[in-house]
């Protein structure tokens, strides 16, 4: 089941860019809207406000990503953050018999590694760390220092 919603930020000045059209796409990504808009060591956060120019190993053509989040904490560390359910951080085990599945999630882990290791060039490039948020993570309190 999928849960989208629009989110509305009590610190409405740590949000950068258009507090009226914040959109969670799962309730994790709602979890840590609430993390980011309520911690005190976040000085701002966006959600999908970046845009990652990578190139999509399916057709060899140039596309967008827009990572999650991106942070900014009060001892100016910045992070690009995806989250992603801890299933999705692991190439698909290869069934008996390929299926359609098995090719669909193929297809979407070689693209999500298209997109990861392009977001990772452009925070080694700034300085920033790129990391990837798991429901693991979300059922702790250790989001960004704690991995």
């Amino acid at each position: 089941m999928s849960y989208k919603g629009r989110f509305h930020p009590i610190n409405r000045t740590k949000y950068r860019g258009d507090i009226h059209s914040i959109v969670y796409r799962s309730l994790w990504e709602r979890k840590f809207m609430v993390y980011c808009d309520t911690n005190k060591d976040i000085q701002e956060w966006g959600s999908e406000e970046l845009i990652v120019p990578y190139r999509s190993p399916l057709d060899g053509k140039r596309h967008r990503y827009f990572p999650d989040f991106y942070i900014k904490t009060k001892n100016g560390d910045n992070f690009m953050v995806e989250i992603k359910p801890k299933k999705f951080t692991k190439p698909p085990k290869k069934p008996k018999r390929i299926s359609k599945t098995f090719i669909r999630e193929t297809q979407e882990w070689g693209k999500n590694q298209a997109k990861w290791e392009a977001a990772r060039n452009v925070c080694k490039k700034h300085g920033w760390q790129f990391i990837i948020i798991t429901e693991v993570e979300l059922n702790t309190t250790k989001y960004l220092y704690g991995r």
